[in-house]
Parts: structure tokens; sequence; C-alpha cells
């Protein structure tokens, strides 16, 4: 499977998948990682659904902001690892649910702006993309999918956390119904299971639709996040 490296706006991107797509799948990898981090995902849910090949395109957005000392590794924004690991120790973690990041809102234009430039290039509503991520590309996701002018057509929030919850919380109300697909692990030493059941009580009572998996691992994307995220883009990409 070929995968073409682009610039999208200011954002590098991988595409992988179908040329003529009817449905968009994008996906942003987590903190540290290199832009090439959920690349292999493509295969590995077009493996599960098959038939989505020829109609499937994924992006997969590169973060802007280099790490050093994490050899090629990216951020959406800096995050201060200490202040979260001495907040998790204290117990203070709650309280930084409502803490906006200093560098989200730059990192949030930028993926609306490749999102727009995959709108023209495809010819396709925002009604058909499913926009997700995994970890900080998770929480990217989640801020952009309640701020879109238009919803897309699911978010998948794979080991993500709440943040921004005064703005959040409003413009979840807004997205009502939307298909959400949610997963964590029970003992991830990242993100905690908490905060996971934060967000997904912050979704689920303004009225989206929330698949939640819990799962007894870490900070990862298991086999059960696999083939429900695979099962999710089959369902929304057949809806006419």
């Amino acid at each position: 499977m070929n995968t073409l490296t682009t610039q999208m706006g200011e954002l590098n991107c991988r595409i992988v998948g179908a040329e003529n797509p009817s449905f968009v799948v994008v996906l942003c990898h987590g903190y540290g990682a290199p832009g090439t981090d959920l690349v292999p995902m493509a295969r590995e849910l077009l493996y599960l659904k098959p038939d989505l090949a020829d109609r499937v395109r994924f992006l997969f957005p590169e973060a802007p902001l280099t790490l050093p000392g994490f050899f090629g590794g990216r951020a959406w924004w800096q995050i201060d690892v200490a202040r979260y690991e001495r907040a998790m120790r204290t117990g203070e973690l709650r309280d930084m649910r409502t803490e906006v990041p200093e560098g989200l809102a730059p990192s949030r234009r930028k993926l609306m702006a490749l999102l727009e430039l995959a709108q023209v290039e495809t010819g396709l509503p925002m009604s058909r993309f499913l926009i997700g991520g995994f970890s900080q590309g998770a929480m990217l996701a989640t801020d952009v999918t309640l701020r879109l002018e238009e919803a897309p057509a699911g978010l998948a929030a794979l080991s993500g956390t709440l943040l921004c919850e005064e703005e959040w919380l409003p413009r979840a109300a807004k997205r009502a119904g939307l298909p959400v697909l949610q997963s964590h692990g029970r003992i991830d030493p990242i993100l905690p299971y908490q905060a996971a059941e934060w967000l997904r009580e912050l979704l689920e009572e303004s009225g989206l639709d929330v698949e939640f998996i819990p799962f007894d691992g870490a900070h990862t994307i298991p086999g059960e996040s696999m083939i429900a995220l695979a099962s999710l883009i089959e369902r929304l990409a057949t809806v006419d």
C-alpha cells in the first residue's frame, strides 16, 4: 500500500488509500511520536474491512512542533511532564481538566486548515470525514470536532482525556447524536483512566452517541479498539 507524503497547509501529511474517496479518516498521532506513527493503522483497518479500500482515504497529519531528545518525536503543543506527574501524585489532576493548553489553538487552526484543503481536494463535505487520534492527538481531534462549523461524521478518541472543560461543555451539546468511539486502558500510567471517564461523561451527558471501550492495558490501541474503529468507519462510510 503506497503512502504519499505531502504538505497540506502548514502541516506535513501522510496519505494512504483511495484515489477517489467517498469517505476520509483523519488520525492524529500522540505526543512524542513521529508523524509516521499511526500510518500502519490504515493497513490494519483495511485488512479488517477490505471492502473499504476503494472508498476510504486516510490522512495522517504530522504535529508541527519538534521535541529535542525524542528522536524524531513531535507534539501538537508542549507538555510540562513534571507538572502533570505531580498532579497525578497529589490528586490535583481534576483541577487540570479545565485548563486550555498554550499551543492548542495554533494546532487547532492548522488542523482545521488541513481539513478545509482535504474537502476541496476530495469534493466531500465535512459530514464525510471521521476525525480521530491517539493520546494528545485524541485531545486535538476532540477539540476540533467540537468547534467545526459543520459536524464531522464521527470522532475517535483513543486514550485521550478531558481538557478545556468549560469550553467543550457548551459546544458538545451542539454535537448531540454524533457517533464517538472512545477507548482507554484501565492501567494507563500516562493519562489516567479516571480522566477518560470524565470525558465520556461529558460527551454522553451532552447527547453524543459514545461507544466506550475500556481494556485491561496501558497507553496503547488494543485489537478490540481497532476492530471497533474499523466497524465504525464501515458504518459511517456506507451512509448516503
